[in-house]
């Protein structure tokens, strides 16, 4: 429930309600989290919190929505006018793990997002997304001839995958350098998309 028109410094407001509930969300969870803490921490009152938001949960939708808004923005200016699309596979790669590195909070607010029913359907709105931009790389790759005609969908969920796995074993956990990981994946991947 955004209002209608919001000044320059209502959506520098409602910006830091939502970074601030980012990084609460991460270091203390979601359900331990309150709407106090949150306006606590940037020292405002609730009713400055339930002008922008009906509630925590729809704050958390909001982080989803935006997060993954600004992930798809960084991989689309990785992937510029690249006309090769496994280059632009190779890009993407390296454009969501190292997204991924700047801002694990939203990492850790998808991990958590992912066991709580409520958020399934921007979970899956999100993932629809990702794997439709990254299946129709592989379509194009296909269609050059340049990897096997296999299913793109399977092919993309397969490099999704790839890059949630490493992002939370490596980056996220053990605080890896982010260009080695992205170098690994892009290496894995692209060996296995063209044998």
């Amino acid at each position: 429930m955004v209002r209608a028109k919001l000044t320059p410094r209502g959506k520098d407001r409602r910006e830091q309600l939502l970074r601030t509930g980012a990084s609460l969300f991460a270091e203390r969870g979601f359900h331990p989290t309150s709407v106090s803490d949150i306006v606590g921490a940037i020292g405002v009152g609730k009713g400055v919190f339930y002008w922008y938001f009906q509630s925590k949960d729809e704050l958390l939708s909001e982080l989803l929505k935006s997060g993954h808004h600004e992930l798809r923005k960084r991989q689309q200016q990785a992937l510029g006018d690249e006309p090769d699309p496994l280059r632009r596979i190779e890009r993407g790669i390296s454009a969501s793990l190292a997204w991924f590195a700047e801002h694990r909070d939203y990492f850790s607010i998808i991990q958590f997002a992912a066991t709580d029913e409520t958020f399934a359907p921007v979970l899956h709105r999100n993932e629809e997304i990702g794997l439709s931009d990254t299946a129709r790389h592989l379509k194009e790759a296909m269609a050059d001839g340049r990897i096997a005609d296999q299913d793109p969908d399977m092919l993309a969920r397969a490099i999704h995958g790839v890059i949630g796995r490493l992002t939370r074993d490596y980056v996220i956990e053990r605080n890896e350098d982010v260009d080695v990981v992205a170098e690994l994946a892009q290496s894995f991947c692209l060996r296995g998309l063209t044998g």
